[in-house]
């Protein structure tokens, strides 16, 4: 019963250990080499912009069709 035991504790150990080595691993060889960062971020863009639409009408233009929907408006 106590080797079933100390084996839970073992693969507990064993995951601790690998949880807690990667990250350290993963920024040992990334801070030591700006190389990899720089050929890592270049290869993703991060920020995409939508094309430009139209740009929406000045508040005069908008007055001016107003005005000539209240005239047609009237007309009829």
């Amino acid at each position: 019963m106590s080797s079933v035991g100390t084996s839970k504790a073992m693969l507990e150990i064993a995951k601790f250990g690998l949880y807690v080595s990667v990250p350290i691993f993963l920024m040992y060889t990334f801070a030591n080499n700006t190389k990899n960062i720089q050929k890592i971020m270049g290869n993703h863009s991060y920020v995409v912009y939508p094309p430009e639409g139209p740009r929406p009408q000045s508040p005069e233009e908008l007055r001016e069709m107003a005005r000539k929907l209240a005239q047609k408006k009237n007309m009829n």
